[in-house]
């Protein structure tokens, strides 16, 4: 089992057990803000287990009906999370909302306390672990699903404030206030993760700092005239270069080509742990501006 899985196996698990536990005592104690929670772990549990399946698709070879893998299956993935932790979010503050017109009280503080407690000590490590593999991966669903931990980081020492809050002062409002601000704060954290898939499923270009090194790298070769329609695009897991390089006309196939096989694995250092597919053209003289409008 490759790392990326197995990280998703470990946050299902610790999703459900945060679930089970802070339903029972949300329920019972009737706090919004520990109901949005255990809503916000059930959610998780079921992304995590979405998460398991979408990276072992990502993972599979080529086939003859797909060409170039299936990495993107990533960015889908990444969208659906986004926009199930956004329908949470709208959840949360309904229920804040509810409360706060009927002025529903908040009962057995001290468990609820000890719950969330808990729960801000499991999440932490859960979040050290996912982001352990992120760094080594640089896996586009590994980091959603950090980031998404992360957030639920935040707002288990929002709710633990608010519950201590609440048994200090006996101000329920408390309650559904700052439940309000979680799943305000919970959509906001989802719109990096959609906008990331998106782009990633339209085809945006990889980062911009790196299409300059990459420009830089062919620009600088000796045995280069100049180049052109440098175009660059990722599915989270490859990175996909095309590039024109103008050479001199006389010049051999086996020169060209070992021209192009020195600039790629430049290409290739700038980010060891990305598959790059670089795809090098030859031309014998400059013809962007003849052929301008049929690439575009």
């Amino acid at each position: 089992m490759s790392p990326q899985k197995r990280a998703t196996v470990i946050a299902s698990v610790v999703a459900t057990i945060l679930t089970l536990v802070k339903f029972a005592i949300g329920v019972a104690s009737g706090s919004v803000a520990v109901l949005a929670s255990a809503i916000d772990s059930l959610l998780d549990t079921v992304i995590s287990i979405f998460n398991f399946f979408a990276i072992k698709k990502s993972e599979e070879r080529a086939t003859e009906q797909f060409q170039y893998g299936k990495g993107k299956v990533q960015a889908i993935a990444a969208v659906i999370e986004g926009t199930i932790i956004t329908l949470s979010g709208l959840y949360i503050i309904y229920e804040a909302i509810s409360k706060a017109i009927h002025g529903r009280e908040t009962e057995l503080l001290t468990p609820a306390i000890v719950v969330m407690i808990f729960s801000i000590g499991v999440t932490f490590l859960l979040v050290e672990f996912l982001l352990g593999v992120a760094a080594k991966t640089d896996n586009l669903v590994i980091k959603s699903d950090a980031l998404h931990y992360k957030t639920d980081l935040l707002s288990n020492g929002v709710i633990l404030f608010s519950l201590l809050v609440v048994y200090l002062t006996g101000w329920d409002i408390v309650d559904a206030i700052f439940g309000f601000g979680i799943g305000v704060y919970i959509i906001y954290s989802a719109y990096e993760i959609i906008q990331e898939g998106v782009f990633i499923l339209l085809d945006h270009a990889i980062d911009a700092q790196v299409v300059q090194k990459i420009a830089k790298m062919i620009d600088e070769h000796p045995r280069v005239n100049s180049y052109h329609w440098l175009k660059t695009r990722t599915d989270g897991t490859h990175n996909f270069v095309e590039f024109h390089l103008v050479l001199e006309p006389e010049m051999t196939l086996q020169e060209a080509h070992d021209i192009s096989d020195q600039i790629e694995e430049k290409i290739k250092a700038l980010d060891s742990k990305k598959v790059w597919v670089i795809t090098p053209h030859y031309d014998p003289y400059d013809d962007e501006e003849i052929n301008n409008g049929a690439w575009r």
